[in-house]
């Protein structure tokens, strides 16, 4: 973190410079996410006037993206139906659309966000919202077969791949291969998982919950290989198989990869902004004068929990974007302390969690049980409740939600159980 934004953390100074008569009369938001659209929302129901400059890399309005891993990758929805906007919102948010454009640069001297057909944008208040991008396997660019999973042409060419019948192996077991596998078992496909730790998910909720998680899988038909590292893809211009460190080749017809994702970052790279695993911002927000950052891309101190963190979840999104949007339209910043929520929905199953527990000491399951597959698990760090996750327990889960919040102790979480 800069000397500079110590300081006025320290000291108390608003790094925001808007005051009365003098709020930004341009606002920039990069990004054509969710995180940007309610940003863009939030502002204008906070009745602020000025220019919104909406700038997207996609082609596309702002859509939504969990479906994509679920209703339109299985077919139940058609594309259309993801869309955030249609025309009649967008004429009252009145932005300035700059769609199939990136942001390359900013010059923060002059207050200028360079975009990628050559223009620049001049702004007040910059809210940089730029998502992620996800990893991929090295040495793969050249074998047709091999996706991601983050837009909506990812999505739909999947699906398009989905409609051979193809054997597909999903390298990676967090909620987005997750998903992908659950889809292409709803197709009738041959699904297999590859996964490196020992069990699903295992550094995040423990390996006994991870295993919970496996299970589920293959009670509907996926094979999953567990410790499992991938050596390399096999194929010459196609796919043909995945090998395994242990010299073993899974075949494939096409491959899904779901290692996580990169915050999308590069265009601020040459600026003085700290990039560390996203872009850093205080607790409000803010990353230096009058820039912001929501959403994937965003790491913040979360005084709720006394950590640094990035949230790449879907009530994040919009929760950092109406906090952000408020700042901007007041001029005056405060803190954002949210409760992290995330959910996942796989076959028949709705696994939801809720807390922060980036490190924990202790995990309990304190109702049902892992082999049913319907249970609470809590998670403990020092002597208190950070976080909790549900299998198909959504009703209880509420009540760990509210504990939660309220910094309640562990022997406290544990009355109500």
């Amino acid at each position: 973190m800069n000397c500079s934004l110590i300081l006025a953390l320290l000291s108390g100074v608003k790094y925001f410079m808007a005051t009365e008569g003098n709020f930004p009369k341009n606002v920039t938001i990069v990004g054509g996410s969710l995180a940007s659209i309610n940003a863009a929302r939030a502002l204008r129901r906070a009745k602020y006037e000025g220019n919104i400059t909406f700038i997207s890399g996609e082609p596309y309005l702002p859509y939504d993206r969990p479906p994509l891993s679920k209703q339109v990758l299985t077919g139940e929805w058609p594309p259309d139906r993801v869309a955030l906007v249609d025309e009649s919102m967008l004429e009252k948010l009145n932005l300035d659309l700059r769609l199939d454009t990136k942001a390359t640069g900013l010059d923060r001297k002059n207050q200028v966000v360079v975009l990628s057909d050559g223009t620049n944008v001049e702004y007040d208040a910059l809210i940089v919202a730029t998502g992620a991008t996800p990893r991929k396997l090295p040495n793969t660019e050249h074998l047709s077969g091999v996706y991601t999973l983050r837009t909506l042409n990812d999505s739909l060419a999947i699906k398009q791949a989905f409609e051979e019948s193809p054997k597909v192996v999903v390298v990676g077991a967090g909620f987005i291969g997750a998903e992908v596998a659950a889809a292409s078992r709803k197709h009738g496909l041959e699904t297999t998982v590859i996964e490196a730790l020992p069990q699903p998910l295992s550094t995040s909720v423990g390996e006994e919950v991870g295993a919970a998680c496996a299970k589920l899988h293959e009670n509907n038909g996926v094979k999953i290989y567990c410790n499992s590292p991938v050596e390399s893809l096999e194929g010459d211009k196609n796919i043909e198989g995945v090998r395994l460190v242990t010299g073993e080749i899974i075949p494939a017809d096409i491959v899904v990869v779901g290692i996580g994702v990169i915050p999308e970052t590069g265009w601020l790279e040459g600026t003085d902004l700290n990039i560390d695993n996203g872009l850093l911002c205080d607790e409000t927000c803010l990353a230096a004068e009058n820039i912001f950052a929501v959403g994937d891309v965003a790491r913040w101190y979360n005084p709720l929990f006394g950590e640094t963190m990035r949230v790449e979840h879907w009530t994040n999104a919009i929760e950092q974007a109406r906090h952000v949007a408020r700042s901007i339209a007041s001029g005056e910043t405060s803190p954002f302390a949210p409760l992290p929520y995330v959910w996942s929905d796989q076959y028949e199953t709705s696994i939801q969690y809720v807390g922060y527990a980036s490190t924990y000491d202790e995990v309990k399951i304190v109702h049902g049980d892992l082999d049913s597959l319907k249970f609470i698990a809590l998670y403990r760090k020092n002597e208190r409740l950070v976080a909790a996750l549900s299998f198909d327990q959504q009703q209880i889960l509420g009540d760990f939600r509210q504990l939660i919040s309220n910094q309640a102790s562990w022997e406290d979480a544990l009355k109500i159980c």
